[in-house]
């Protein structure tokens, strides 16, 4: 068993990535201090000193040494504490499937959900049928099962989680529909019973707030003031 001496995490309370990791600590029962950053504009010194690399959030200290990008950290976290929850699928096969289908994910889906949401016209048509196709892709790692990780919430859950929260604002900010019942009615089905798991909802960030940051953040993007989230 791990010693808990100091988990702390460096995000940000709107970061989809940083969320991904405070639901794996709340799955394994771990306590940790939560560092709010002022993103993207006025990082900290403490987080460009953590991650020098690139200089982003999600950033996990444990014991003083820190870790960098949520889904290594959601597998530094599975591997270090063992007991009760197991995030990661058991067989190595399905792990690597886990780690293939989440990397699509970060690749193909969140590429072109952000195209989508940063564009006009066209371009912005072009990226939502690239978006509507990774999604309908993506939907073959859940056929036949409740989540992605079987009877429970696994590692690609926790990878793809975000969408379901953040995919309903971003698709009525930009008056379009990327998931719905006609293109991807299983991922649909997943986002309703996802978001009804008590730890998932009660660590979403207020929607009305969300809505709010997502909105300016477009106008930011679409003007050219800022060029990345984190």
């Amino acid at each position: 068993m791990a010693e808990i001496k100091e988990v702390k995490l460096f995000g940000m309370w709107a970061s989809p990535f940083a969320l991904r990791v405070e639901w794996a600590l709340k799955l394994k029962g771990i306590e940790y201090e939560y560092v709010n950053e002022d993103i993207p504009f006025n990082k900290s010194e403490e987080l460009l000193r953590l991650n020098p690399v690139t200089k982003k959030i999600p950033v996990l200290v444990h014991n003083g040494k820190p870790l960098a990008e949520s889904m290594v950290i959601i597998e530094y976290i599975d591997d270090t504490w063992t007991e009760d929850y197991s995030i990661m699928p058991e067989d190595p096969y399905d792990r690597a499937q886990a780690r293939f289908w989440a990397k699509f994910a970060d690749d193909k889906c969140i590429s072109a959900t952000f195209g989508v949401f940063t564009s006009i016209g066209e371009a912005q048509q072009k990226m939502l049928q690239e978006a509507r196709d990774a999604f309908q892709t993506l939907e073959q790692a859940l056929c036949g099962k409740q989540f992605f990780g079987g009877d429970q919430i696994g590692y690609l859950d926790l990878a793809i989680g975000l969408f379901a929260f953040w995919m309903p604002i971003l698709e009525e900010i930009v008056n379009v529909s990327v998931v719905d019942n006609e293109n991807a009615p299983l991922l649909k089905e997943w986002f309703a019973r996802i978001l009804d798991v008590d730890m998932i909802k009660t660590s979403l960030p207020p929607r009305d707030k969300m809505y709010e940051l997502s909105k300016q953040r477009r106008e930011q993007f679409l003007s050219g003031e800022i060029s990345r989230l984190n």
